[in-house]
């Protein structure tokens, strides 16, 4: 009954209890939506470092260190769906009911104000009465006296004649009753106002606050309720949570560097030896000086070559080969040519023998370059110009070959595993229609198991033939003997049916390494050995030959050093920046200045 009298502040402070609810309301539904964008930001983020399907990244997720990536980002997406689940049950269980709570609110509230305000309007009805009723008692009670005193005059009056007298008695007699009326209309309608005010704010009024109360305690009742299932709902979750982040744990401490290790080098380990000794070079005999390697017009018919690290370490040093041989494939040099000389060197003899520093660079240098070189290796292979390699992969290392003809066996023994299913599968379809020839003519099969047949004999025989590639590079993959060497002395007229290859074994079907002849010169060139050479790439074949008119001293990478007189074959011709690209035998090729060679193209030449 405190607040009988604060009618107006009730109403005011109910309306800011829906108001205080409508506002949590909002809150929590934009909590959902951040919760909502968080996990689609989560799986977004998941998706975009995710391997692509069929691509190089699938392969590097076979480390431990990568699988336990991807298993963060799996468990991250899982992760984000439990920031889903937050909000799909903060808008079911909190946003949703308090909207309709809030709207069951309000039309209640309204009507507790309404029945309010009726029994008020009541009230102050029954106050005008009792006021109207009040002003007629008192203004009949002045008419009455008025009434006396004027029959008090009149008949005190000896000049009024009697008549007029009880006129006036009369009328001071009917005002008095009138007063007397009144008096009693007001005393009973001041009775029933007593009443109905007792009543109204000992009962009506009472028992609509305590409505109006019960209704504000149920709203503060409810807010406190959904503030607690916020916290339920994230606590909900917690454990899911939890789990996702021991799967991340449980992946991290699956990581092995060992394990990464080993499989790293499975996967680059090439077989090959590592190099030999080098020979000692000896320059003091005169005779040695005589021969110049870099002569194509020096006869070497019997196949054997002049000590250039030695046949034996010539062999032994593919890393050198691969490096130089690259970086004059891939770059031509980054400066412009020297301009010739005004004259020729008078030391220089045409087709005469070139000074040990043009033909090689320093022992220290190319131990640097064999340093620097080796984790490159696997760079270069994938600048192959020719596209997709032979068919046996000899172009690969030893294991990483005997690693790729597994694979095409296991691939294909799958394939044969495929088809054979199929086969059997429309075999017994067969036997089906043949037994119930009303569900299918048995004929109808007849041609797709013949086509199945001949696919499985085609898959058997192609296993056949990569099997045995396979025995071969097992078999040479333990030990290399030296008898296995081949040397070639001559470029034969013909193309070179087999592909350079970069196990230590090169050959072509035949046993013998070839390459093909210049038609326009009939020179021979150098027998080198190729056992050891470490080549991915198929030679530029050559475009024509090329004199040396100086003497050109190449210093810079990507160049070779020539001597007057010295014929050459060109590989790639004057692109406009003043260079030429040349090849003195299977090793050596590089840049020399356009000016500074005569060249002789032959169009129809194809080279080694």
């Amino acid at each position: 009954y405190s607040l009988q009298d604060q009618f107006d502040n009730l109403e005011k402070h109910t309306q800011w209890g829906i108001d205080v609810l409508e506002k949590y309301i909002k809150f929590v539904k934009e909590r959902t939506e951040i919760e909502l964008s968080y996990a689609k930001q989560l799986r977004n983020l998941s998706k975009k470092y995710q391997p692509k399907k069929n691509s190089k990244e699938e392969e590097e997720y076979r480390y431990t260190s990568t699988r336990a990536f991807l298993a963060t980002l799996n468990e991250m997406n899982d992760y984000a769906g439990q920031h889903e689940v937050i909000s799909e049950n903060m808008t079911s269980l909190i946003t949703a009911e308090l909207t309709r709570y809030v709207q069951e609110l309000k039309q209640e509230r309204k009507s507790h104000f309404h029945d309010g305000r009726k029994a008020q309007q009541h009230i102050e009805t029954c106050w005008k009465q009792l006021e109207a009723s009040k002003r007629r008692f008192e203004r009949d009670c002045k008419e009455a006296d008025r009434a006396q005193q004027y029959f008090e005059k009149m008949d005190a009056d000896i000049n009024v004649t009697k008549a007029d007298v009880e006129k006036a008695r009369q009328q001071a007699q009917l005002r008095h009753q009138m007063a007397e009326d009144s008096k009693a209309e007001y005393s009973s309608t001041l009775q029933k106002f007593n009443s109905e005010q007792h009543e109204h704010y000992y009962t009506h009024i009472p028992n609509i606050f305590q409505k109006i109360q019960e209704m504000e305690e149920r709203r503060i009742v409810r807010i406190g309720e959904s503030m607690k299932t916020f916290a339920d709902v994230d606590r909900q979750v917690i454990p899911i949570i939890g789990k996702c982040l021991d799967e991340i744990t449980k992946a991290a401490e699956s990581v092995d560097h060992k394990n990464d290790s080993q499989m790293v080098i499975e996967a680059f380990k090439s077989g090959f030896e590592p190099p030999g000794d080098v020979d000692f070079e000896d320059f003091t005999q005169p005779m040695k000086r005589t021969v110049s390697e870099s002569s194509l017009s020096n006869s070497r018919g019997d196949g054997k070559s002049e000590p250039k690290f030695g046949s034996k370490s010539k062999g032994k040093l593919w890393p050198f080969i691969k490096k130089n041989k690259l970086m004059s494939l891939l770059t031509s040099p980054h400066q412009p040519p020297p301009p010739p000389p005004a004259s020729a060197s008078p030391s220089a003899v045409p087709n005469g023998p070139q000074s040990p520093k043009q033909q090689k660079e320093p022992l220290s240098h190319r131990f640097n370059e064999f340093m620097t070189s080796k984790p490159k290796i696997h760079c270069f292979r994938s600048l192959k110009r020719g596209g997709a390699g032979p068919e046996d992969f000899s172009n690969l290392p030893p294991e990483q070959r005997r690693k790729k003809l597994q694979q095409k066996v296991d691939e294909l023994n799958r394939d044969i595993q495929k088809e054979m299913d199929s086969r059997d599968a429309l075999t017994k379809m067969k036997d089906v229609y043949i037994k119930n020839p009303q569900m299918g003519d048995a004929a109808s099969v007849d041609h797709r198991l013949a086509e199945l047949g001949q696919n499985i004999e085609k898959l058997r025989l192609e296993v056949q033939k990569f099997e045995g590639w396979l025995a071969e590079v097992e078999g040479r993959l333990p030990a290399r003997s030296e008898q296995s060497r081949r040397q070639s002395g001559v470029y034969e007229a013909q193309n070179a049916s087999g592909v350079n290859s970069c196990a230590q074994d090169r050959e072509s079907p035949d046993g013998s390494y070839t390459e093909e002849q210049s038609q326009e010169t009939e020179m021979k060139v150098p027998a080198t050995d190729f056992d050891d050479e470490f080549d991915d790439e198929e030679p530029l074949p050559t475009i024509g030959t090329c004199k040396a008119l100086y003497t050109f001293e190449g210093q810079n990478e990507g160049t070779i050093s020539v001597a007057e007189g010295e014929m050459l074959y060109v590989i790639e011709e004057d692109k406009g920046d003043g260079w030429t690209r040349i090849r003195r035998n299977e090793d050596e090729e590089g840049y020399v200045p356009t000016s500074y060679v005569e060249v002789y193209l032959d169009k129809n030449a194809k080279g080694a």
